[in-house]
C-alpha cells in the first residue's frame, strides 16, 4: 500500500470519528502566475514563488479533536490540536517532522504517527 492510499484510509477513518475534524496539509514550494500555453508546453508568465502549507516537518493531516476538560472549566469541550504525520510501515520520520511533533505535544498539542488506521482508533 502507497503513503497515499494509507492516507486516504486514514482520513476516512478519522473523520468517521464524531469529535475528530482533520484536513490534508500539502506542504510544498512553486510558482503561480498567468498560464501560457504553446506547443511546447505550458509556461508562466509573472512567476511568483509560494510556499504552501503550514511549515516544513508539519503533518500530512491537520486539525483537531474535541476534549472534554475537567475542574477549572468544568465539563467545557476544547478543540486540541491535532497533527497526524502517515507514514508506511517502513517509512521513516524525517528530523523536522520529529521536532513539529515535539513541539506540538510539549504546548499541549496532540501529535502522531499513523502506519495504520488502528494508530488512530484511541483518539
Amino acid at each position: 500500500m502507497t503513503e497515499s492510499e494509507l492516507q486516504a484510509l486514514i482520513l476516512r477513518a478519522a473523520g468517521s470519528k464524531p469529535h475528530v475534524r482533520v484536513f490534508r496539509n500539502q506542504v510544498g514550494e512553486g510558482y503561480v502566475g498567468k498560464a501560457l500555453r504553446d506547443p511546447e508546453g505550458v509556461f508562466l508568465s509573472d512567476a511568483r514563488h509560494v510556499r504552501m502549507g503550514l511549515f516544513p516537518g508539519s503533518g500530512d493531516l491537520i486539525g483537531w479533536r474535541t476534549v472534554t476538560i475537567t475542574a477549572d472549566m468544568v465539563g467545557e469541550p476544547i478543540a486540541q490540536f491535532l497533527s497526524i504525520e502517515v507514514k508506511t510501515p517502513t517509512g521513516r520520520v524525517r528530523d523536522e517532522q520529529r521536532n513539529w511533533m515535539e513541539q506540538i505535544n510539549a504546548a499541549g498539542g496532540m501529535a502522531i504517527v499513523a502506519r495504520s488506521t488502528s494508530d488512530i482508533e484511541s483518539l
